[in-house]
């Protein structure tokens, strides 16, 4: 299949936003009489369709947006006032023409977590509990902050008493940005910085801490060892069972490829149990080409034991609360980030995805995570559009919504929004869409551009590990950039 398992995932995702964007404003268009000319799921030329009625519904060549083309909606289109003319409605009908848009997209990343959770709700255990250290991964932010097994978290940053899931959401958001925090530990309560490092998943830069729940404790069984890798090199050997890791003891196979994130081309201690003795193994791992740190093995998964689910079906109320409260994290983590790049603390491209970004994780959702992966990232691209296209930007939605109000309160006080005033608007609106668009491309292309490295790249290709616990929330940490929808 190749590269058609990223873009047939990205087509059905960014199909199925751009059709319930458009679909909002056709529909209520419809119902106040305006007559729509156009619905078109993409850009430029026309590759097929079919008219019914006095709509021309389309597919078009440039599939990074759509649009509604309603009669007299442009500012140049001169209206004969016949009743079904855009801009011939009142501003009330307009509005809501403008906002049903952003609203459906709104609606769908509600609808979608909420589904979910009614028929195939799933969720680790500890996600919902408080955020109580199980173990630190070696070498990490937290090792190197102080937190100890056993700390309960209080405070993270302006988090009060974080769940498990509300703290990872917080580290994610926050690489290399400082984070203040109160721990609970043996009664006492401590004052802790830590600044989460960062590392690259999918090319998306993510704050790491190093911070574990409480996970069985087991030592990690190795099954295969790469042909080629340190771990080879060094004289690991299948059946072994790694115990220790620089002389500590190796909590469970989550902590130890954790750990191990933090020693890259540093000298590592391997100490494995082999027929009854224990041998010492001294490495140096190494970046993967999936951006991972590895050694060169594959762990026995019968000797792993997953966190604890809790998983059933909610009911309808339940499963609304939910899906609220994650929209409302997300809302919160978008602010998060656009207050960072504003302030200087991160970088804007570090902060947006832009479409060949979105169609690799499409891809990886997809494969990693199958159709509920990929709808739960359809649900947060879609929250995503309706809250930027709400932006009062001219050109987009908000922008169009925005001018509505200044004419409103300009006619309050018997004065007009002179046409030419509006269209400069418009062209700065286009323009800025336009940079911006052109930003997030580049942007894009330069995270797959091949890069140097001091570490020597691995040959071989790893072998598969166990999925890792299911991560806190299925949000990308970058914010996608929007896509044009009119």
């Amino acid at each position: 299949m190749g590269i058609l398992t990223y873009i047939i995932p990205f087509l059905f995702v960014l199909g199925v936003l751009i059709f319930i964007h458009e679909f909002g404003h056709f529909a209520v268009a419809k119902f106040f009489g305006v007559r729509v000319e156009t619905f078109s799921l993409g850009f430029g030329p026309r590759l097929l369709g079919f008219k019914f009625g006095d709509t021309d519904y389309r597919i078009s060549a440039i599939p990074l947006g759509g649009y509604v083309k309603m009669k007299g909606e442009n500012l140049d289109e001169k209206l004969d006032y016949s009743g079904d003319e855009f801009l011939a409605k009142p501003k009330w009908q307009r509005f809501l023409i403008l906002l049903a848009g952003p609203w459906m997209n709104i609606v769908l990343a509600v609808a979608i977590p909420m589904v979910l959770a009614m028929y195939f709700y799933q969720e680790a255990r500890h996600y919902s509990e408080p955020a109580v250290v199980g173990s630190v991964a070696q070498g990490s932010a937290a090792a190197k902050a102080g937190f100890q097994a056993g700390d309960k978290i209080i405070k993270l940053d302006s988090l009060e008493n974080p769940t498990w899931r509300q703290l990872e959401l917080k580290v994610t958001n926050n690489a290399d940005i400082e984070l203040k925090a109160t721990v609970d530990r043996n009664g006492e309560q401590i004052q802790i910085a830590i600044t989460p490092k960062s590392s690259l998943i999918e090319r998306q830069k993510i704050g790491n801490s190093g911070l574990w729940p409480q996970l069985k404790e087991e030592s990690v069984s190795v099954e295969k060892v790469i042909d080629g890798g340190p771990a080879k090199q060094a004289g690991l050997q299948e059946k072994d069972k790694i115990v220790k890791l620089n002389g500590e003891t190796v909590k469970n196979y989550y902590w130890l490829q954790d750990s191990l994130q933090n020693f890259e081309g540093t000298e590592t201690l391997l100490s494995v149990e082999r027929g009854g003795q224990t041998v010492e193994l001294k490495m140096l791992p190494r970046r993967e080409n999936d951006g991972k740190v590895r050694v060169g093995f594959a762990p026995n998964q019968e000797f792993i034991t997953p966190p604890p689910m809790i998983s059933g079906q909610k009911s309808i109320s339940e499963a609304f609360k939910m899906s609220l409260a994650k929209n409302y994290e997300v809302i919160v983590l978008t602010k998060e980030a656009l207050t960072q790049i504003i302030s200087g603390q991160r970088k804007a491209g570090d902060a947006l995805a832009g479409p060949i970004q979105i169609a690799a994780i499409s891809g990886k959702m997809y494969q990693n995570g199958g159709m509920e992966s990929l709808l739960n990232l359809m649900a947060l691209l879609s929250l995503n559009l309706g809250v930027f296209n709400l932006f009062p930007i001219p050109v987009l939605d908000g922008g169009h919504i925005f001018i509505l109000i200044i004419e409103g309160l300009l006619g309050l006080g018997g004065l007009k929004l002179s046409l030419s005033i509006k269209e400069k608007m418009m062209q700065a609106g286009f323009v800025m869409l336009l940079l911006l668009m052109g930003f997030v491309i580049i942007n894009d292309v330069s995270k797959y551009l091949p890069k140097r490295s001091s570490t020597k790249p691995t040959v071989s290709q790893p072998a598969p590990a166990p999925p890792a616990p299911p991560p806190a929330s299925q949000a990308v940490p970058a914010q996608a950039a929007p896509t044009p929808t009119k």
